[in-house]
């Protein structure tokens, strides 16, 4: 059985599945909806009910308040249809957002790479090519493991047939556990995608900075790669932070990029160095060295920050201080499952992801 969805003010209709939510269905039909964190926590995805019937799933209390329910509103990412619906959703769609449907995809493990002491490479082939744009996510289904996980894509759309993954060990995480410690070249896995709306806004003039921490290297790994691959000629600056510098992977790949493309610039920065007599690099938290870099001043250019919610919510702040402001900032914020059972809210000054 199916239902019907008609989305106002565009008239879209979509079929959602029995047991599907209404953003499952948008996404794998094309259709545009606004959704950031797609777990019920961030209230990105907010709709007003018009008709019909539906289950308001696991929307957190805190996305989803008490007087809203009542007043209709409901989370398109938990909300599912219990009969034909007309919502209202407020649609601004982006010029950016190219809107490759979300489809299921087998995979092959075919490399695995310990990048740092608490992150892995993955390496799948996939059973076919996958349109997407960099700084994207994929959802990996795990043999033996319950539910899905969230990953970003750290190649470029152009590998489109084999996808790389940075996945950091997370301590009790059952997915990542097995990842670091069981899964090997050869094994089959699927996985879903495209996911996600962090990616480079094009039409957007203005330089870029990219900050990223720990494995939210990839999307901005992603992104940096196919903005040099295709020619664009911005000034682009990657901030990346780390304790030391066992933790600091892929450097390597990044200062000879920066030797190669006179646009780019590398600043890698170390939270705990200040013992480390052979790191000439920038010593303290990675907003500080963009800061430092910039000289406090950050206006005319476009923000990436990728990273767990500490770090984005710190830079978020040097930025806002340093002359730039919500329309000028996109992120991804990486949460763990212990990132999702503590985090009830997120900054009172953001109303998007």
């Amino acid at each position: 059985m199916s239902y019907q969805v008609t989305i106002e003010p565009t008239g879209e209709q979509i079929e959602v599945e029995e047991g599907q939510t209404i953003l499952q269905a948008a996404l794998r039909q094309g259709v545009w909806l606004p959704f950031a964190c797609g777990h019920g926590t961030c209230a990105t995805c907010k709709v007003q009910v018009l008709e019909g019937e539906v289950d308001l799933g696991a929307a957190s209390s805190f996305a989803l308040m008490d007087i809203e329910r009542d007043e209709g509103k409901v989370l398109a990412c938990c909300a599912i249809p219990q009969s034909d619906m007309v919502i209202e959703a407020d649609i601004d769609a982006d010029p950016d957002f190219l809107g490759h449907p979300v489809e299921d995809y087998k995979a092959t493990v075919t490399k695995l790479v310990d990048l740092s002491p608490t992150i892995k490479g993955v390496h799948l082939k996939l059973d076919r090519p996958m349109a997407f744009q960099a700084g994207q996510y994929i959802n990996l289904q795990l043999p033996g493991i319950d539910g899905t996980r969230a990953f970003s894509l750290a190649n470029t759309p152009r590998q489109a047939d084999e996808v790389e993954l940075h996945v950091r060990r997370v301590d009790g995480g059952l997915a990542t556990t097995m990842i670091h410690d069981e899964l090997r070249a050869g094994d089959a896995v699927e996985l879903s995608g495209p996911y996600g709306q962090f990616f480079v806004r094009t039409s957007q003039s203005g330089d870029l900075i990219f900050i990223a921490g720990g494995s939210g290297l990839s999307s901005p790994q992603s992104m940096i790669l196919d903005l040099l691959e295709t020619g664009d000629s911005r000034r682009i600056v990657l901030f990346q932070g780390a304790r030391n510098r066992a933790e600091l992977y892929n450097h390597g790949l990044f200062e000879e990029l920066a030797r190669e493309f006179a646009n780019f610039t590398y600043v890698p920065a170390l939270s705990q160095a200040e013992d480390d007599s052979q790191w000439t690099g920038f010593k303290g938290y990675v907003h500080d060295a963009a800061k430092h870099h910039f000289d406090g001043r950050f206006s005319s250019c476009k923000a990436y920050l990728c990273g767990p919610p500490v770090m984005i919510d710190s830079a978020i702040t040097c930025l806002m201080q340093g002359r730039l402001f919500e329309r000028d900032i996109f992120m991804e914020r990486f949460y763990s499952a212990a990132d999702s059972a503590t985090e009830s809210t997120r900054s009172a000054l953001f109303k998007r992801i």
